[in-house]
């Protein structure tokens, strides 16, 4: 039996990005029953084990790791404990979903690596300390790990480029939609649109937050009804959104922005997004990008940035925006969407095409393709 271990502690807190990946996967390989005689996945935590029903599938082996009379520490988990339950636990590999490997381990690794990662180090806003160790610890996994996998065909060859690795020691695994192979809610037809536009996901610097307020601010006296609502972490440093939009609904006049920094419940989201008449995503860099995917399979048109990346997972099904650093362009493509109505019904007819392409289902396949690709018998 194959006991592979898997870095968990992003499931400890708000579920976005790394978080909300594991979260989809482990549900997959828990649904999985013929798996329980070939694996063991043993799940590392740093603080404490999530009470997800999902977790409790006795094909998983949950751990908390950490030293005695010292609270939970990343470095300590991380760089430390997790290189010694490689040995201790017997394992044959372990996944690392956040973008590094620990400093210390030795053993048989498949990581997650982006090019939005190298971005962040380089050119994003992130606390200097999350910085350093991305830069490290990001390119040691380039050079050290047994295999990277990434979210997409863009991503690998960015990565090739930055990171100089052998193309061959990179896999590509799209994400997935929904749960157990089944769409988030695709539109139905009794779908109600309301008048607001959205934009969900952590608000990073590159994802645009700042530029999208400051584009609906310019739209705001042609639109009188329209609201813009954001959800999302303000990864800003410091934080500035709440700020921001205070400040522009004072300039006009009335709450015409609505800002949540996170959402509990799926449920709710997922009905703030069908509502939507069009969903915002202007990333400068991205690996794969999953929210205005699930808006698409909501039936509701995304705007993202024109790159290679959104050609290959569109396919032209998108509204996209040049420069998404100017608030003026921005404005000038949401107008031009909001009135193309012709537009957006062909890209809602498409969607079915462009999100069957993206499952829960076939990413934990590929995931436990890859790992016994790396443990052989």
């Amino acid at each position: 039996m194959k006991r592979i271990g898997i870095e968990c502690h992003a499931l400890e807190t708000n579920r976005w990005g790394v978080g909300h990946h594991l979260a989809k996967l482990l549900e997959e390989i828990s649904i999985k029953s013929e798996l329980a005689k070939e694996f063991r996945f043993y799940l590392y935590f740093k603080g404490r084990i999530p009470d997800d029903p999902f977790l409790n599938n006795p094909i998983f082996v949950k751990k908390v790791l950490k030293l005695p009379l010292i609270g939970p520490s990343f470095n300590i988990f991380f760089h430390l404990l997790l290189p010694l339950s490689y040995f201790r636990d017997r394992l044959q590999a372990v996944f690392f979903p956040s973008f590094m490997l620990p400093a210390f381990f030795l053993g048989k690794s498949l990581v997650v690596l982006t090019n939005d990662v190298h971005y962040e180090y380089t050119e994003g806003q992130l606390p200097f300390r999350y910085k350093l160790a991305y830069r490290i610890f990001a390119n040691w996994a380039a050079w050290r790990a047994t295999r990277i996998t990434t979210y997409s065909q863009a991503a690998k060859d960015e990565m090739v480029k930055i990171f100089k690795i052998n193309p061959d020691r990179i896999s590509i695994n799209y994400l997935g939609l929904g749960l157990h192979g089944h769409l988030v809610h695709h539109v139905q037809d009794d779908h109600v649109v309301d008048n607001y536009l959205l934009y969900v996901g952590q608000a990073f610097p590159r994802r645009r937050a700042k530029e999208t307020i400051q584009a609906f601010a310019i739209l705001a006296s042609k639109y009188p009804n329209l609201k813009l609502i954001l959800v999302g972490q303000d990864k800003y440093n410091p934080p500035i959104l709440q700020d921001l939009v205070k400040e522009t609904n004072q300039k006009l006049g009335i709450e015409r922005i609505i800002y949540h920094s996170y959402v509990e419940s799926d449920e709710e989201l997922q009905r703030m997004i069908a509502g939507a008449k069009l969903f915002i995503y202007l990333s400068s860099s991205e690996a794969f990008g999953l929210p205005p995917l699930e808006a698409l399979a909501a039936g509701v048109p995304p705007v993202v940035k024109e790159n290679v990346l959104n050609r290959e997972l569109y396919e032209g099904n998108a509204f996209y925006l040049e420069n998404e650093k100017d608030p003026v362009q921005i404005a000038m493509v949401l107008e031009k969407a909001l009135a193309d109505t012709t537009k957006q019904q062909e890209i809602i007819q498409n969607s079915e095409k462009i999100i069957s392409k993206f499952s829960w289902k076939n990413h934990a396949e590929k995931f436990l393709e890859t790992m016994r690709e790396i443990t052989p018998k």
